[in-house]
């Protein structure tokens, strides 16, 4: 084999390729920008390590209180994870960056930005495990006795209101979470004083094996879509694993969100636009208390305000997402 040209072994188009000698090569999400303050929202960003054990990372945001008048209150919490089908990006993308600092400037709030591991390196379910992990950080702080942790969230976070949010990737991790919170807060020992308020779910990253609505029509993407699961999921149920398909028998019950308010936003012109419509159906029809909204943006692609955030349609977005953090 010619050293030069090394033989792919599996190419998961357009996010990276796999050489036969193990060899990763990512072709997106790669990039990496510092924290700091940012000049055109005037929010602050610092980077903490956040589980030793595992190397997770996060990335803080907040309004740069040093230039606003004095803070009487708490500001809501908001946790973040990242998209990219769970193999590429990080928190720490400048597009991701840009996205955080637009969003907590529009909404007022502190989010802490996940930086879970990828696959193939960490195949599935290691980013769910992370996640957990790093919310489990969170809630640690207005945990009594929790002195090892560090003050500032305790200080500046109304940890009553806490949402959960993420695009693709992310708000499948997002729906999970959620589930998995609920049934600790309903167990004999609720954690007191922490209350996930609401869950914004971003162009949301379900899929099935069976096809519906577009994916029928549209078998490239669709076939493009399948083989991204199958790499980063090391599966026997394939498709309808309940990772991926929250709607098959095996999966916890779609009501167990166990919040009082989601969001769900689609695009017009992606791919995976039926299953977050589907799930937002599912959702008002399972018996769930909650008041379930849901959002669509047309003539735009999957995460097009990540790509283009200047664009008016982004802005929208992220206005439509700030509303939702302060509507009640």
């Amino acid at each position: 084999m010619d050293s030069t040209n090394p033989e792919i072994s599996i190419e998961v188009f357009p996010y990276l390729k796999v050489y036969k000698d193990g060899t990763i090569e990512r072709i997106a999400g790669t990039q990496v920008v510092p924290p700091g303050l940012d000049s055109e929202t005037n929010v602050i960003s610092k980077d903490i390590l956040i589980i030793p054990q595992t190397g997770v990372t996060a990335r803080l945001y907040h309004p740069n209180f040093t230039t606003k008048t004095h803070q009487n209150h708490n500001l809501p919490l908001l946790v973040y994870f990242h998209g990219g089908a769970f193999c590429i990006s990080s928190a720490f993308d400048p597009l991701y960056h840009t996205s955080l600092n637009n969003l907590v400037a529009e909404s007022n709030v502190v989010a802490v930005s996940v930086n879970y591991r990828l696959a193939p390196e960490y195949p599935l379910p290691v980013a769910y495990h992370d996640s957990w992990d790093a919310l489990k950080w969170v809630f640690s702080h207005v945990v009594e006795d929790c002195e090892d942790h560090e003050s500032w969230l305790k200080d500046n976070v109304d940890f009553g209101r806490v949402f959960l949010a993420g695009d693709s990737a992310g708000a499948n991790i997002v729906h999970y979470m959620a589930i998995k919170f609920h049934a600790m807060d309903t167990s004999p020992s609720p954690i007191k004083d922490f209350k996930v308020t609401g869950l914004m779910m971003v162009n949301p990253y379900f899929w099935g094996k069976e096809p519906i609505g577009v994916e029928i029509s549209d078998e490239l993407r669709k076939n493009m879509v399948d083989n991204w699961w199958g790499f980063v999921c090391p599966s026997d149920k394939g498709n309808d694993d309940p990772l991926i398909n929250p709607f098959v028998e095996e999966a916890p019950g779609i009501e167990g969100v166990g919040c009082n308010k989601v969001l769900v936003t689609v695009t017009e012109n992606d791919i995976l636009r039926e299953r977050g419509k589907l799930y937002h159906k599912k959702l008002v029809n399972s018996g769930w208390k909650g008041i379930a909204e849901f959002y669509e943006t047309e003539g735009e692609d999957h995460d097009f305000h990540i790509f283009n955030p200047t664009c008016d349609k982004a802005k929208s977005l992220i206005k439509r997402l700030a509303t939702f953090i302060n509507e009640h």
